[in-house]
């Protein structure tokens, strides 16, 4: 029988924090956008470990494996996010990682998002977007997903 809220016995939350590696993949040497996420992201309550710029895929999917994260945030205002992000994505993908969220930001032209939620990016951040929708979007998707798993 399937247990719910109404249940005599739900199954209690899941009030593990929300681990997050925010990431800076390429030659990319802005970060300021970046820093501020995390920043936010970590005064909403998650875990983040930022690994700072200029990092190869390779770099960055195995910090990922390392550091057991829910959600992988790549982040570039280089132009490259169409060879890289799916990079990263088929490493992940290769070490067993499927299941993690990667999320994006950064300056990605609006023709890039269908091809880059194809390659399973799971939601893209683009400028203006606040920190509170960012943190709301997370508190939505990472419960779902641990769920799923």
């Amino acid at each position: 029988m399937p247990r719910d809220a109404t249940s005599p016995n739900p199954p209690p939350p899941d009030d593990t924090p929300i681990r997050v590696l925010v990431a800076k993949p390429g030659l990319d040497g802005h970060d300021r956008g970046a820093k501020v996420v995390a920043r936010a992201l970590r005064d909403a309550g998650m875990e983040v470990i930022y690994t700072g710029i200029r990092q190869t895929a390779e770099m960055i999917v195995e910090a990922a494996l390392q550091e057991d994260v829910d959600v992988v945030g790549l982040s570039s205002l280089s132009g490259a996010h169409m060879t890289l992000f799916p990079r990263v994505m088929d490493g992940l993908r290769a070490r067993g990682l499927g299941h993690m969220i990667v999320i994006a930001g950064g300056i990605i032209p609006a023709e890039d998002v269908a091809p880059l939620h194809a390659a399973g990016i799971a939601a893209i951040f683009g400028p203006g977007t606040s920190t509170e929708d960012i943190v709301a979007w997370l508190r939505a998707e990472v419960p779902r997903r641990r769920a799923e798993r």
